[in-house]
């Protein structure tokens, strides 16, 4: 059947909107690539950039092959499994009516990002060969399986299935959970795993404050990231032109505005509330700080972006900083941001979900709908229950799947470096050299060959 002009006009603008969305989400790995480059010591930058360039290959071909089918691969009314999609291995039989390249390639940006928080937790003391291993294993098989749970219209814990959980099933909009929670608790098992850096704790088991070496590639990562967000969250919708049928000059263009403010207001209350926080407990104003307090306002509103109003956002930031401050303080592994934050994000979206949202988001405001929405606001305890399994099965699963890939590298002699290799560098010994011309952090070998020289003498 022939399509007419109009609807020709509103598919290709509604794929423009999600292609620039998904630009804009890979544009998040160059902010990963800088905010981990600064977090890390001078000696292991190269090592840390090459691992968020290896999350983007590795994972385009990882998801492409499995990870694509196993989080979409199946749709309702098809004999579909709410566990594991079981079709469109290597984009066979895509585009179709459900699914085209664009969305694809949107879904790929969000894959290659868990593999990207993950890095974070284990820098500077993981081989490299291992780093090829569990990215391929988490953006192809881990991560695809919660992102068919929660956002296939067949996953079980879905809003959009046909038998809703609790009768809400689980809102995480853009993945606090699905991609941060997800990212967090791999990182937090693999440096259980391979335990702290050396030089971490002193003599006595206290922690010592090992700083990164630029903290001009910090804030310029985290601006990146701020950017690219806005693909993230209000680029979630798919499509922006679906107009509500209950208004007359409302859409998706609407909610998408509201889901952006709603993503500022929360990472900028959350940069606020840690530089204060810090200020009290440190006793000096610190920019990195503030940073990891706007990067845990935006994990913790990505579950809820679209279905809160502003103001929430803003319970939403300010809570994200004490936990992050707290879990600063009691945690010594692992990346509180992203477990510790995308945790609370999915518990605040059933505690402050507005209805009239979440059927926009989900039913494009359909009118005689009814949903549960945040408890709150008086929208019962359904959806607060979906949310609290969200965090319990992704908790589950990750651990139950990463935590044995990482004791079998370690067990193999995999995982982790050597100590004379983690003292001379990663760059220096495992990649040929350092980032930096005039790096003079300790006198070393300047080239490879120079290292292993070293190491033959010693």
């Amino acid at each position: 059947m022939a399509v007419s002009w109009e609807e020709s006009v509103e598919y290709s603008i509604n794929t423009v909107y999600l292609l620039f969305s998904a630009y804009l989400v890979f544009i998040m790995q160059l902010g990963f690539a800088m905010l981990c480059a600064g977090s890390v010591r001078a000696k292991n930058a190269t090592n840390i950039m090459l691992s968020n360039v290896v999350d983007a290959v590795v994972g385009s071909i990882s998801y492409y092959l499995f990870g694509f089918a196993f989080a979409f691969g199946s749709t309702a009314g098809s004999g579909s499994n709410p566990f594991i999609g079981t079709s469109f291995f290597a984009l066979k039989d895509v585009p179709n009516g459900d699914y085209d390249y664009s969305f694809f390639l949107y879904q790929w940006a969000f894959a290659i990002a868990v593999a990207g928080i993950t890095s974070g937790s284990i820098a500077e003391r993981t081989q490299f060969s291992s780093y090829l291993v569990f990215s391929f294993f988490l953006t192809g098989f881990v991560y695809p399986i919660v992102a068919h749970w929660v956002w296939s219209s067949s996953g079980w814990l879905s809003p959009s299935s046909g038998s809703l959980l609790f009768g809400s099933g689980a809102i995480d909009f853009a993945g606090s959970g699905v991609v941060h929670l997800v990212g967090g608790i791999a990182g937090l098992w693999g440096a259980i795993v391979e335990g702290p850096r050396v030089g971490r704790f002193d003599a006595f088991g206290r922690p010592v404050v090992m700083r990164g070496h630029n903290a001009t590639l910090v804030v310029l990562g985290t601006f990146l990231l701020w950017f690219g967000w806005f693909g993230f969250n209000p680029g979630s919708f798919d499509k922006i032109l679906v107009s509500y049928p209950t208004t007359s000059d409302q859409g998706n263009w609407t909610a998408i505005g509201r889901t952006a403010v709603t993503t500022t207001l929360a990472g900028s209350m959350g940069g606020l509330v840690t530089l204060f926080g810090r200020r009290l407990l440190v006793g000096h104003w610190d920019a990195l700080d503030v940073c990891n307090g706007v990067l845990g306002g935006f994990v913790a509103i990505t579950s809820g972006c679209s279905v809160v109003e502003p103001w929430a956002a803003i319970i939403c930031g300010l809570v994200s900083a004490w936990v992050l401050i707290g879990l600063n303080i009691l945690a010594t592994k692992g990346g509180p941001i992203a477990w510790g934050c995308g945790a609370w994000g999915l518990i605040f979206t059933g505690l402050f979900a507005e209805e009239q949202f979440v059927i926009q988001a989900y039913d494009s405001g359909r009118s005689g709908v009814s949903r549960p929405y945040g408890l709150l606001l008086g929208g019962g305890w359904g959806l607060l229950g979906a949310q609290l399994m969200e965090v319990i099965v992704i908790v589950g699963w990750v651990s139950v799947t990463m935590g044995p890939l990482f004791y079998a590298l370690h067990w193999l002699k995999l995982l982790r470096i050597s100590v004379e290799e983690e003292i001379a560098g990663l760059d220096i010994s495992s990649h040929g050299g350092y980032a930096y011309h005039s790096h003079t952090e300790q006198p070393r070998p300047p080239h490879y060959g120079g290292y292993h020289r070293m190491e033959n003498e010693t």
